[in-house]
C-alpha cells in the first residue's frame, strides 16, 4: 500500500531562493490528498508530476497567505479543466466565505461542488474516515487558529498464501474469512489453522503534519511514535526570541518535539526567507536527532 508524501513548497511567508510557499501532495494507496495550497502550487504539480484531478480532500492548515493563497487559482483550473466530482476542503470556518467572496465578484459558478469542513482549533478532532485512513486535526499554537493533521493507515487484511490456497484446493468463497483472521475447516473435518494460510499485514503507517506553531507540549501526546513527523523550524536557534515572538518553532525545537514523541523520522519545513541555503537549519536538528531531513521540493517521501 502506498503512503508517501511529496513536498511541493517549502518556503515560509514568501517564495525566495527557488523555494514556494508550503504545500505537500500526500499519496495514500494512490489517492491524492492536498496539504495547504501556498502561492503557485499548481505550477508545483504540474512540475512534479502530480495531477490535480486526482485530488479529492483538500486540508488547510490556517489562514495565513502563505498556505492558502495558491488555493483560488487551483479551484479555477479545475473548473476550467472540466471537473464535476465534488472536492472536500477541510479548514478554519472563515475560508468558505473568503472564497465564495471571490467566486461572487469573477461571476464564476465551479461546474463541481465544494464540501467545506470547518476544523477546530481548540480540540483533536476526526474529521474523515475512509476505507485506507483516518484523519484528526491537531491543535497548535500559533498567532491565529492553527491545526496540523494527523494521517493514519487503517489496519489491513491478512494476506492470502495463494499457492498454500491451490495446493490445498480452498474455494475462493473463504478468502474474505481467511483475511480476516479466521481458520479454515476442510470437508473432511481437518481444521488448518489461519496463521498457515496468511501472512500478517504490515503495521499501519501515520504522518503528522505540524504547521505554524510555538513550541508547545499540548499536541505532543496525540502524535506519539509517528513513523514521519513533519515540523516548521523556521529559524535557527540563535533565532528564538524571533521564533517566540512570531509564534514558531526553530530547528532544534523541531528535533526535540521528535525526540519526545517518539518520531521515527523528521522532516524540516517552513523555512525562512533570511535563509539562502538550508544546510544550517538541517545539521543544526541533527545535533540531537540524527534521522532528520529537508522538505525540499520536488522530493519524494516514503512513509515506512
Amino acid at each position: 500500500m502506498k503512503f508517501e508524501v511529496t513536498i511541493l513548497g517549502s518556503s515560509s511567508a514568501t517564495p525566495i531562493f527557488n523555494r514556494n510557499p508550503t504545500s505537500q501532495a500526500l499519496n495514500i494507496n494512490e489517492r491524492l490528498y492536498l496539504i495547504d495550497c501556498g502561492e503557485g502550487t499548481q505550477h508545483q504539480m504540474l512540475h512534479f508530476g502530480i495531477k490535480a484531478s486526482r485530488i479529492d480532500y483538500i486540508f488547510i492548515s490556517h489562514l495565513h497567505g502563505d498556505h492558502y493563497l495558491g488555493l483560488l487559482g487551483l479551484l479555477s483550473s479545475l473548473h476550467l479543466n472540466g471537473r464535476i466530482k465534488p472536492l472536500t476542503i477541510y479548514a478554519p470556518a472563515p475560508l468558505k466565505e473568503i472564497i465564495n467572496l471571490q467566486l461572487h465578484y469573477s461571476e464564476t459558478v465551479l461546474q463541481y461542488t465544494i464540501d467545506y469542513v470547518d476544523t477546530d482549533p481548540d480540540k483533536a478532532t476526526k474529521i474523515l474516515d475512509n476505507q485506507d485512513i483516518t484523519v484528526e486535526t491537531i491543535p497548535l499554537d500559533h498567532r491565529i487558529a492553527c491545526t496540523g493533521f494527523l494521517f493514519k493507515q487503517k489496519k489491513r487484511n491478512r494476506k492470502l498464501l495463494k499457492n498454500k490456497l491451490e495446493e490445498l484446493n480452498i474455494p475462493v468463497e473463504y478468502f474474505t474469512a481467511l483475511k480476516k483472521g479466521n481458520d479454515y475447516t476442510a470437508p473432511n473435518g481437518k481444521v488448518y489453522k489461519n496463521e498457515t494460510l496468511t501472512t500478517a499485514p504490515d503495521e499501519p503507517k501515520s504522518y503528522a503534519y505540524c504547521s505554524d506553531t510555538i513550541y508547545n507540549e499540548q499536541y505532543f501526546n496525540q502524535i506519539n511514535n509517528v513513523d514521519l513527523l513533519y515540523h516548521e523550524s523556521t529559524f535557527l536557534n540563535d533565532m528564538l526570541e524571533r521564533a517566540k515572538i512570531t509564534f514558531h518553532t526553530t530547528a532544534l525545537q523541531a528535533a526535540q518535539v521528535a525526540i519526545n514523541t517518539g518520531a521515527k523520522k523528521l522532516l524540516l519545513g517552513h523555512f525562512s526567507a533570511r535563509y539562502k541555503t538550508l544546510n544550517e537549519l538541517l545539521e543544526e536538528a541533527q545535533t540531537i536527532f540524527p534521522n532528520t531531513e529537508l522538505a525540499v521540493e520536488g522530493r519524494t517521501f516514503i512513509i515506512e
